[in-house]
C-alpha cells in the first residue's frame, strides 16, 4: 500500500461550479484518499498554468513535508509539462492592466477586434495566435504593456520557473487505452454525465453572464447542453456534439502523449499502469 495524496492535474476540474461536466471525482469516489487541487477556483477566475504550477508545487511540497506521496493525476499535458520542464519566466500582470484590457475585451464583444489592436502592436504575435482565442490575445495584450515586450520573447527566454528538486525521482505513468475502448468509455460517461445533472449544470454555467472565453465556459457540453435548454437546438443533436467534441479532446490528449511524453512509460490498462506504480515504489 502506499500512503499518498491525490493531486489534481486536469484543468477543468479546479473549477469549484463544474463538478458533473468534468467528471470531478465524487466524495464516494475519493473515499478516505486525500484530494487537492479540485474544485477551489471560482469559474470568473482566468486560471493560468503558471498559477497551477504555483500550486501544485505548494501542495507537492507539503504532502512530502508530511511523509506521504504526492501522486498528481490528470489529463492536462501542459500541466505535466510545466511541472517536470519548468515554465517560461513572464513577469505577473497587474491588476490595473488586466482589468483594463478585460474591459475592453467587453466593450468591443468581439476577441477579433482585439486581435486587430494586437496586429498593429505585435504583428508577429499576432500572427501566431487565432483571432477568435480572446483568452490568449488578451494574455498577450496584457504582457505587452505590463513589460514593453512580446510575449514571444519571453516564451523565447531560457530563463525557466522550475523547482529540480520537484521532478527528481519523479514516477512517470501515461496510461493509453485503445481509441474503441476509450471512444466507448465517452459514450457511456457522457450520457452517465447527462442522468447526473450535466443540463442543469450548464444551465447555471451560462446564467454566470460570465464571457464566453474564459477556460471555464469551454467546458465540454456548456455551450450545446445550454442551447439545448434553451431550445436552440434538439437533445439528440446536443448530445452527439458534446461527445463528438470529448473524441476530438480525448484524440488530441493521445497525440499529446505521444509527441511530449514519448519517453514515459505507457500502459493500456490502469491495473498495468498500478502494478508498474507499485514496483518502482519498492525501488
Amino acid at each position: 500500500m502506499v500512503d499518498g495524496v491525490i493531486i489534481n492535474a486536469d484543468s477543468m476540474q479546479i473549477y469549484d461550479q463544474l463538478s458533473i461536466l468534468s467528471a470531478r471525482p465524487t466524495a464516494e469516489e475519493m473515499g478516505d484518499v486525500e484530494h487537492r487541487l479540485y474544485g477551489y477556483v471560482d469559474p470568473s477566475e482566468r486560471y493560468s498554468v503558471g498559477r497551477w504550477l504555483d500550486d501544485a508545487v505548494e501542495a507537492i511540497k507539503d504532502v512530502r513535508a508530511g511523509g506521504q506521496c504526492p501522486i498528481l493525476v490528470g489529463g492536462t499535458g501542459l500541466y505535466f509539462k510545466a511541472l517536470l520542464e519548468g515554465l517560461n519566466m513572464v513577469p505577473e500582470v497587474p491588476d490595473t492592466i488586466r482589468t483594463f484590457w478585460e474591459g475592453e475585451l467587453d466593450r468591443l464583444a468581439s476577441p477579433e477586434a482585439l486581435h486587430a489592436i494586437l496586429a498593429e502592436r505585435d504583428p508577429a504575435m499576432a500572427a501566431s495566435l487565432k483571432p477568435a482565442d480572446g483568452q490568449r490575445v488578451l494574455r498577450a495584450l496584457e504582457i505587452l504593456d505590463a513589460t514593453g515586450k512580446s510575449l514571444l520573447e519571453w516564451q523565447k527566454s531560457d530563463a525557466l520557473r522550475q523547482d529540480p528538486a520537484i521532478a527528481a525521482g519523479a514516477i512517470r505513468l501515461a496510461l493509453c487505452p485503445p481509441r474503441e475502448l476509450v471512444y466507448e468509455k465517452i459514450e457511456k460517461r457522457f450520457d452517465q454525465m447527462v442522468e447526473l445533472g450535466g443540463i442543469r449544470e450548464a444551465v447555471h454555467m451560462t446564467s454566470l453572464g460570465l464571457a464566453p472565453e474564459l477556460p471555464a465556459m469551454k467546458a465540454i457540453g456548456v455551450s450545446y447542453l445550454a442551447d439545448f435548454a434553451e431550445g436552440r437546438i434538439g437533445y439528440d443533436e446536443a448530445i452527439a456534439l458534446c461527445k463528438r467534441d470529448t473524441r476530438r479532446y480525448a484524440k488530441r490528449q493521445m497525440t499529446w502523449i505521444r509527441n511530449q511524453m514519448s519517453d514515459w512509460p505507457q500502459f493500456d490498462s490502469a491495473e498495468a499502469a498500478i502494478a508498474h506504480f507499485l514496483i518502482e515504489m519498492k525501488k
